[in-house]
């Protein structure tokens, strides 16, 4: 037990000066003291309630999924009927009253249409997603289910979380707090961010793109009038668009939409110099594209973004290579942040701003200050205590104390962690319970040396029967900071975090690194006696 070879002290030395070091950057911050540039930073970072920022409310319109699977069902059943060999002709299609409806002109094939939309109507999971009936003996009718409307507005709610998280990553910020709040809602938090009107602009754009063929067949007086001729739909334009005021009518299946989108740059138009966004198809997305622009040369086609048409230009040949260009009056950080918002993915649901607040840094660096008083107040009492307690060991643990702190936050630094005023109340703790190892074994060498042990054997066996309490009672918490991690939200997380990390430094200085030096002393001063 207190064998302590040269590469082992060696090792124990150098993790001990890593975690330090590691810890200088974030300590130097609060002074006027900078860190040299050529040297690698690891900084622990602050949470909202420290570095003040943006707190938004986010809530979706769970009504759009509804909707948008209508949508997607009747485009699947179209395409699934005429591929079907041989075709199936099917008419009176309708999606009145939430669901789809179609006759089939010849009702002998019931049973094959049935057999053909039954992957579809079960879905991929457990939960059955729509129910089928027919009615008069021709007319199929797709009604969707409960369960499978709250599965796919959880699983929007879900897709909505992760691209509302690409998003502000974009923005360099560092660890955000991103969590879903009931069924529809998202709670963003920024550290450092204090103007939040940029976020709500970048949370707030759908980024819902889509290509889409134009009627030519309808009448410009019709859709000024808000009339659109069957199988089509009707969308304004832009306000950045040169025909701001005016509408357009679009084929409303056919077309394709950005979730095949692999990139996204800003970028000049090489003739006009306008700002542009350039995008890049995957390779399914890029054979559609090409498919839909070699069918309909000289035809023009609608690119729609979140419900707006930006232009509509002709196809005057076939757009092969998987990429394409986007202009509608962009200025350089409106189609900069087009861009992030494509390369982020749409949002499958509208969120709106329904609370918004920004805290400010005051609040923050009081609590920090009230933290250190607190945490100093704490350091300095449990030195005096063990100092006078156990005189040269007291100090030894006083020491462990003090590299127990700087190693917790070179740690943190290394992961890239938050700290909150939940986790500086965990430092607090954390140096309360540190020396809570030494007590133990302290009190363990002093029975020993009772019970008329000698110095090394009392010293040894106290080490060696502490540490096993030492290691349950750590295991035990450790459990529960693991727990709190997994279960808990945004403060319980930064006390965890915190909570958990400080475990293993703690062990680390208050056992290992004790010892060694306990060892070395008894190696070098050979005491006949010990005072505890």
């Amino acid at each position: 037990m207190l064998d302590f070879p040269t590469w082992r002290k060696a090792w124990l030395w150098l993790v001990t000066a890593l975690c330090c070091l590691a810890a200088l950057p974030s300590l130097l911050s609060a002074t006027s003291i900078r860190w040299p540039d050529a040297l690698p930073d690891p900084m622990v970072n602050l949470g909202l309630d420290l570095a003040g920022g943006s707190h938004i409310l986010l809530e979706a319109d769970s009504s759009q999924v509804a909707a948008q699977r209508l949508e997607n069902m009747e485009e699947n059943v179209r395409n699934t009927m005429r591929r079907a060999e041989p075709r199936i002709r099917i008419g009176d299609v309708s999606t009145r009253g939430g669901r789809l409806s179609f006759v089939l002109d010849d009702p002998s094939e019931i049973d094959r249409a049935r057999e053909l939309l039954l992957p579809s109507i079960n879905g991929t999971g457990l939960v059955r997603e729509w129910n089928l009936t027919v009615e008069d003996g021709n007319r199929m009718i797709l009604t969707p289910t409960q369960e499978g409307t709250d599965q796919a507005v959880s699983d929007a709610m879900e897709s909505a979380t992760e691209v509302v998280r690409k998003r502000i990553d974009e923005l360099g910020t560092r660890e955000p707090t991103i969590i879903r709040q009931g069924d529809t809602r998202i709670v963003v938090q920024v550290p450092g961010l204090q103007d939040p009107d940029q976020l709500k602009a970048l949370l707030g754009q759908t980024a819902k793109l889509e290509f889409k063929l134009v009627d030519q067949q309808a009448l410009q007086s019709d859709v000024q009038q808000g009339l659109a001729p069957p199988g089509s739909e009707i969308f304004p334009y832009a306000e950045t668009s040169d025909f701001v005021g005016s509408s357009v009518a679009v084929r409303r299946l056919g077309g394709i939409r950005g979730d095949n989108l692999t990139g996204a740059q800003q970028s000049f138009d090489p003739q006009t110099n306008e700002p542009v966004v350039n995008i890049q198809f995957d390779s399914d997305g890029g054979f559609r594209f090409a498919k839909l622009t070699s069918e309909n040369v000289g035809k023009p086609f609608a690119i729609i973004l979140d419900g707006k048409v930006l232009s509509a230009p002709n196809i005057n040949e076939p757009i092969r290579g998987g990429t394409a260009q986007i202009s509608g009056g962009f200025s350089v950080d409106t189609a900069n942040q087009l861009a992030i918002s494509l390369r982020s993915g749409a949002l499958p649901v509208d969120l709106a701003v329904i609370e918004e607040r920004t805290v400010g840094p005051d609040l923050g660096a009081d609590s920090i200050r009230q933290g250190m008083v607190a945490m100093a107040i704490g350091s300095l009492l449990v030195v005096l205590l063990m100092i006078v307690t156990y005189g040269r060991f007291g100090v030894y643990a006083t020491v462990a104390l003090v590299f127990n702190v700087l190693m917790l936050l070179g740690v943190m630094a290394f992961l890239n962690t938050t700290l909150t005023l939940p986790g500086i109340a965990g430092f607090v703790l954390t140096i309360g319970a540190a020396v809570d190892a030494n007590v133990l074994i302290n009190e363990r060498i002093r029975e020993e040396r009772k019970r008329g042990r000698r110095v090394v054997a009392a010293v040894e066996n106290g080490y060696k029967e502490a540490s096993r309490a030492i290691y349950d009672a750590n295991i035990t918490n450790f459990i529960a900071g693991v727990l709190l991690f997994l279960f808990g939200s945004g403060p319980v997380r930064g006390f965890a975090v915190v909570l958990v990390i400080g475990l293993f430094t703690s062990v680390f200085t208050a056992v290992t690194l004790t010892r060694m030096w306990v060892a070395d002393w008894l190696r070098k001063a050979k005491p006949k006696d010990i005072v505890l």
